[in-house]
Parts: structure tokens; C-alpha cells; sequence
């Protein structure tokens, strides 16, 4: 069964390669309606933003056969689309760089691309091209390439229409995958977040929903107990962006909320393996009040309540 299901993999990835290079055009005999193929406009495009590379450096960054880059070198040239020179620092090497007529050649390419994308995704409604650049950067990150972040990327905003499904989907789906915890737990985060849009008191009650670079990477609710106690609850963030501080920053912001909404304590459950997010607690001020073992959601688990004074 599981190589049954590999098998499928294989063939989907497969499909979608071959749906993809027909899309965009890698097939046609000149690519971008242009005379050179898809790895000789790759090694311009590298040629025109790397600073004046050796012909080696070109072969081991682009993974080609240094004799099959040789020979395109040597055709450019013939072109004079580029020119060698002899490093000043070793004289044994000689480095690569763009003619003007090279530079040129790039910048009619890039203008090619530019409008051939743009004409590819402006049919899409804004929705559906932000889910097309979601499962762009999804497939970058799965395959190994994690698109520069830092922590003054990151956005904390209101819910808006769409954010509470994406909330109950991706717990669902987080803590299955990394804890094994079944499709209760999923029915518990609905039930929450369904109270939350049915009940909300918006000035003692409130979600953040934390992107980076418009993409939803976490979620957290800050809602009502009693008079004087605010629960947290449905913390999460995505895999992809742990390590910004993401984390400390929607507590934070439930903790800043909690006193100018006059709470005199927040509350929260969280269970004992989940280590990442009780680090973050203990780092807010909360301590732990209580614990007691629980089968809510699978086998030996361990609930604690965590209390923090305002």
C-alpha cells in the first residue's frame, strides 16, 4: 500500500511537470519566443545578477556538465553576448561577465518574462492568485528552499472572513502530524472557534491572526471566562515560520489586550508535551496551577492549566 502510494506521488509530481513546462512555455523551441532554449537564458539570467563568476563556479551553482556549459560559453561569444577576462587576483582563472550586447539580451528576456507571467495570473481573482502563490511557496519550503523571513516580516491582524476555517484546518491537521492527536481534538478547536464567532464580545474578546509576507503562519484567541479571567486558547504557528518569535508575540498580544480590557488573570490549557508553547508561557509570566491525566484526544496525555496575574 504505501508503495502503491508513492508510486502515486511520483506520477502526480510528474503530471504536474509536465501540466507546468507547457504553461510556461520550456517546451516551445525558443524560450519566450526568443533563440535561446531554458538553460541558456538561465546561465544570462545568472551571468547578469552574479558579480563576473568563473566558468566552474557556473557549472557547480547550475549543476551543468562543464563541458556542455564550455561549449555554450563558447557560442556566446561567438555571439558577443559575453567577454573573459583574467581575474586580478589569480591570473590562472578566467572570470565570465555580460557585454553590453549581453546585458541587453537579459533585459529584452526579463521584460518577456515579466509580461508572460503577468498575462498567466491577471484572469485570477485575488483570492485564487493568493492561493496560487501559497502552494507556490509550499512546494518551495517541502522541497527544501525556505524563502528568507525575519521576525519584522511578521504582521499581527484581526480575523477576517476565511481566517477561523484555516484556524480549524491546519490544527487538525499540525497536531495529528506531529503528536498524533485524532479527529477530536479537531471537533474541540471547531466547537471554540465557532462559540468565538457566535459570542464574541469585542471589546474583552479578540483572534490575531500572524502572517509573513501576506501568508496566515499562526493564530491565537484571547475570550472570556468570567468577569475578572480571560481564557487564551488555539495557539498555533505553522512549521515554516518557528524561530520569529512568532509565538511570544500573539501571547503578548493577548496578555496587552487582557489588562486594557480589565481582566485580573488569563488563563489557559495546554498539554505537557507540547514544550515549545509552554516555554513561551513560562517566558510571558504564566505558572503552571494544575495538571491531571486526560484520553481526550489519544493515549497518556497530560493537561495542565497555566495562570497568569495581571
Amino acid at each position: 500500500m504505501a508503495q502503491t502510494r508513492r508510486d502515486q506521488g511520483v506520477a502526480a509530481v510528474r503530471h504536474f511537470n509536465r501540466f507546468y513546462t507547457q504553461k510556461i512555455g520550456v517546451l516551445d523551441e525558443g524560450l519566450l519566443n526568443s533563440e535561446f532554449s531554458l538553460t541558456e537564458a538561465r546561465v544570462i539570467y545568472e551571468l547578469f545578477h552574479r558579480e563576473t563568476p568563473t566558468a566552474a563556479e557556473l557549472s557547480r551553482e547550475l549543476a551543468l556538465d562543464p563541458g556542455y556549459l564550455s561549449r555554450l560559453l563558447r557560442n556566446f561569444g561567438t555571439q558577443g553576448l559575453i567577454e573573459k577576462v583574467t581575474s586580478a587576483t589569480d591570473g590562472r582563472q578566467h572570470l565570465v561577465r555580460l557585454t553590453a550586447k549581453g546585458e541587453q539580451t537579459y533585459e529584452r528576456l526579463n521584460s518577456r518574462s515579466h509580461d508572460s507571467i503577468r498575462a498567466l495570473i491577471s484572469p485570477l481573482k485575488t483570492d485564487a492568485r493568493q492561493r496560487l502563490l501559497d502552494a507556490m511557496q509550499t512546494i518551495q519550503e517541502l522541497l527544501g528552499e525556505k524563502p528568507p523571513a525575519s521576525s519584522a516580516d511578521v504582521v499581527l491582524r484581526p480575523h477576517r472572513p476565511g481566517d477561523i476555517g484555516w484556524v480549524i484546518h491546519r490544527h487538525g491537521v499540525l497536531y495529528s502530524q506531529e503528536y498524533g492527536w485524532d479527529e477530536r481534538f479537531e471537533a474541540l478547536v471547531a466547537s471554540v472557534a465557532a462559540k468565538f464567532i457566535l459570542e464574541q464580545e469585542p471589546a474583552r474578546e479578540r483572534c490575531w491572526i500572524a502572517e509573513v509576507n501576506g501568508r496566515s503562519v499562526g493564530s491565537v484567541f484571547l475570550v472570556r471566562d468570567t468577569k475578572t479571567v480571560a481564557k487564551l486558547r488555539l495557539l498555533l504557528v505553522e512549521p515554516s515560520a518557528r524561530g520569529l518569535g512568532i509565538g511570544t508575540r500573539l501571547v503578548d498580544a493577548c496578555v496587552t489586550f487582557a489588562r486594557e480590557a480589565g481582566y485580573r488573570k488569563v488563563r489557559l490549557w495546554t498539554d505537557s508535551q507540547l514544550h515549545a508553547a509552554r516555554r513561551v508561557y513560562e517566558g510571558a509570566g504564566f505558572a503552571r496551577a494544575s495538571a491531571e491525566p486526560h484520553e481526550e484526544f489519544g493515549e497518556g496525555l497530560i493537561g495542565e492549566t497555566w495562570e497568569l496575574k495581571l
